[in-house]
């Protein structure tokens, strides 16, 4: 009698007989087979434990300007920022998992994922998680997306469509703060004038907390941004403390842009005489200003207000 065969008669389960360098005990197959256990998943392909590691410094470099404009990359952290990337559409070049999340379902599920897609995905130990993320306490996942940079020619303008344009904003928590309340008011896109901060910055794609992804942004001059902007029939609503009617009486129900100001100095004149109106925030207290983030959520929400919220 085979075996198997023998096995099988003796516990009432079919076993299944290793080859001889991978044993199991009686026991364990017994309990495996009785509680419904499926085996772990494998480690990703690629175990990494060096910092000298090619892609580990790659991915560190990411921190930085310099190395994102080298590389073409950013990084996203977290499980439902990558899972968002991903259903999105966007491109993601490669994933790390650190060892201490590699057998949770979810991440699991996600390097499944990606893998179908041909990303190059690897695991690390948990301190140089941290260090590509610079964090003492890093996600469990962190993904290195491909950056897109798209043209104001290749945004499609919608009828009723409602824009928020930001001049020179140097602070990426204020960006991606924006993008974020942009994204939950439905806004057409948003539009980055000149010197701004760059989206792709760790800091812009953590507060943006995964918008980044979903709502469309370009970049431009403000003589191009001005041309496109006339030549699509938007008017421009700026916020400015040279505002001559309050945010709740401008008419923003046609299609619009909203135009704001760099965090210190605003909008300069030339740029305020190219608006169609200068509203007012009223403000009382002892406070002379808004921070940023907050002055274009209070205009946008009135601008969506406006068009009944729909």
């Amino acid at each position: 009698m085979a075996r198997r065969d023998w096995l099988h008669r003796r516990i009432g389960i079919p076993v299944l007989i290793l080859p001889p360098d991978r044993t199991l005990t009686l026991a364990s197959i017994v309990f495996d087979r009785l509680s419904g256990y499926t085996p772990r998943m494998s480690s990703p392909p690629e175990i990494i434990s060096s910092t000298s590691n090619p892609l580990i410094k790659s991915l560190r470099s990411l921190e930085r300007k310099k190395g994102r404009a080298e590389t073409g990359l950013f990084l996203a952290e977290g499980a439902r920022l990558v899972e968002q990337g991903l259903s999105a559409g966007w491109a993601l070049d490669s994933l790390v998992v650190s060892a201490s999340s590699a057998e949770r379902s979810f991440v699991r599920d996600l390097v499944a994922r990606a893998s179908k897609s041909g990303t190059r995905t690897v695991q690390v130990t948990d301190r140089l998680a941290g260090q590509i993320a610079r964090k003492d306490n890093p996600q469990a996942v962190i993904g290195a997306f491909r950056q897109t940079a798209p043209e104001l020619s290749d945004l499609d303008v919608p009828k009723s469509s409602l824009w928020v344009a930001l001049y020179e904003v140097r602070d990426p928590g204020n960006l991606g703060t924006i993008l974020r309340t942009a994204d939950c008011a439905g806004i057409s896109g948003v539009l980055l004038i000149g010197q701004c901060c760059d989206p792709y910055s760790v800091e812009a794609v953590r507060a943006s907390m995964g918008s980044i992804f979903d709502i469309p942004f370009a970049r431009s001059s403000f003589e191009e941004f001005n041309t496109w902007r006339t030549g699509e029939g938007l008017s421009m609503f700026a916020a400015s403390v040279n505002g001559t009617v309050r945010h709740i009486e401008a008419d923003m129900t046609a299609p619009s842009i909203i135009l704001m100001g760099n965090e210190q100095a605003g909008l300069p004149d030339e740029v305020e005489a190219k608006c169609d109106t200068l509203c007012l925030i009223p403000m009382r207290g002892g406070a002379d200003s808004l921070n940023l983030a907050q002055a274009t959520a209070i205009m946008t929400y009135e601008a969506w207000r406006q068009r009944g919220f729909a």
